[in-house]
């Protein structure tokens, strides 16, 4: 992964996709020159070379490339091709937060109980190139339509593709730390409602504690067992709200064994207790 620059957009909203289209340079044709385009701009070859440059950063892209473009730079062709070069381009954009990091940086946009962070690598070779042949094929062709249902096939069509990058980066290239820690969070969320300690975390993930605890502080800002009091927390915010269940019912569903213990909690995390807190949202 050249250089190691990574984008990250936390997720929702999601990115989405505004338009594609594959094309065809000939020998001695380029890249043109854009500055602050305003969207992102996702380049995939086919076949070819193509050389392109964001700022002062250089790419030569070979068939299974795929580069990442930012909507705030400027891109521009460093030579023409010296050969055909069939490609295929996505521009897309994002409402919500988003960051560019070096390999080395610990970004500050991460995932929580209900959001999602979206990492794609700025510039990778896929390791499934013809299944993206495919996608970019099924995005061009629903692109061109401008039915209701094309607008839906063509975002479903889009995320696949980030699911794709995303995936894939994460198998063959992800931080240590970001697998390790989004593993136990999984885990912990999956498992939220039943005792979980630091050693049978321990011996599900296979690793140490020391070295899980380390990566979900430094991924999520928080150690295990904080991780899963605050997501026990939410889940408790939403049985109060939803359900006219009992205080010690909801302390029990969420994975407290003493209802006073729950309040004490509940009351220090909200800055109220649960009864005033379901009051205020619920009269």
């Amino acid at each position: 992964m050249s250089e190691d620059l990574l984008l990250t957009f936390r997720s929702p909203p999601l990115p989405f996709f505004i338009e594609s289209n594959r094309l065809t340079y000939r020998a001695g044709e380029e890249h043109p020159n854009r500055t602050n385009l305003g969207v992102f701009d996702l380049l995939f070859v086919n076949e070819g070379s193509l050389h392109v440059a964001e700022d002062n950063r250089k790419w030569t892209l070979e068939p299974g490339d795929v580069l990442i473009l930012r909507p705030d730079r400027w891109h521009y062709s460093t030579k023409p091709c010296e050969e055909d070069t069939v490609f295929d381009w996505i521009h897309f954009q994002t409402v919500g937060a988003w960051e560019e990091t070096e390999g080395s940086q610990n970004g500050s946009l991460r995932g929580d109980y209900y959001t999602y962070a979206i990492r794609l690598p700025k510039q990778m070779k896929l390791t499934y190139p013809d299944e993206a042949k495919a996608i970019f094929s099924q995005l061009h062709e629903a692109a061109k339509s401008s039915s209701p249902g094309a607008f839906w096939d063509r975002q479903q069509r889009f995320l696949h593709l980030l699911q794709m990058l995303d995936e894939g980066w994460r198998s063959d290239a992800a931080k240590a730390a970001v697998s390790v820690a989004e593993r136990a969070a999984a885990y912990l969320k999956l498992n939220y409602r039943s005792s979980i300690s630091n050693t049978m975390l321990s011996e599900v993930l296979q690793l140490h504690t020391n070295y899980i605890t380390r990566c979900m502080t430094e991924v999520f800002d928080c150690t295990p067992q904080q991780y899963l009091l605050y997501y026990r927390l939410d889940q408790a915010k939403l049985l109060l709200i939803k359900t006219d269940w009992t205080i010690a019912r909801v302390a029990e569903e969420t994975g407290f064994r003493q209802t006073p213990h729950f309040s004490r909690l509940f009351a220090s995390h909200t800055g109220m207790p649960p009864l005033k807190f379901r009051k205020r949202f619920t009269t």
